[in-house]
């Protein structure tokens, strides 16, 4: 899989809302979408540009929720296929598989700063579902299973660093976190209200299909 490796700033600023790729940097003044002479595209000519065709109106939507989960165009046109296969409401199950991912998961239980910090975790093998070691950030929790930090003091020292740093989260209806332990549960799957990211589904839906 790629790995983009510019500026994350640059890509809150494309898409004019903060995606929060820096972890809790992104909630400080350091952050350039608090500072008024950055909060615009970048580009030499960003103050030039138009509101945009009913084409990127729908290209930007799908760019948004992309960088702000992670994926690139291959792996997001495989959870919109899978989408498309499920009862109910494209979009909406799309969303679903993007927040059932588990550096999704692990970056809402607090344990990562963020997705990208989240990705490494799981890489590095310092997370674990239902007792066994998953390495697969794409991995899809499912309502039941039980996600855990490897028993060594390196890992847990890493989570509880993370915990520390950003407070104590805020935890969704569907997820169950034991700090003391370092221990979660996903009670059940997430739903179209637990999608944090403001974002109108419905165009991606549309320019997916075309």
């Amino acid at each position: 899989m790629g790995r983009y490796l510019g500026p994350s700033c640059r890509l809150c600023r494309r898409e004019g809302i903060k995606l929060m790729l820096k972890g809790a940097r992104c909630e400080t003044a350091k952050c350039p979408m608090e500072r008024q002479w950055r909060n615009f595209p970048p580009g030499q000519h960003s103050w030039r540009r138009s509101r945009g065709s009913e084409y990127g109106l729908r290209l930007r939507e799908k760019q948004k929720v992309k960088r702000y989960y992670g994926v690139f165009e291959r792996q997001f046109m495989k959870y919109f296929h899978q989408a498309e296969r499920q009862k109910g409401n494209t979009g909406a199950a799309l969303l679903g598989f993007l927040e059932r991912r588990l550096d999704n998961v692990v970056h809402k239980l607090g344990l990562a700063a963020s997705r990208t910090a989240a990705r490494q975790m799981i890489s590095h093998g310092h997370v674990y579902v239902n007792g066994r070691p998953v390495s697969v950030a794409s991995y899809l929790v499912r309502a039941g299973e039980k996600i855990s930090i490897k028993d060594a003091e390196r890992s847990k020292k890493l989570a509880r660093a993370n915990l520390e740093e950003l407070g104590e989260p805020q935890l969704q209806n569907w997820l169950q976190l034991d700090m003391t332990k370092l221990e979660a549960l996903i009670l059940a799957l997430p739903t179209r209200d637990d999608v944090m990211i403001p974002v109108e589904e419905n165009l991606i839906v549309e320019l997916c299909s075309q």
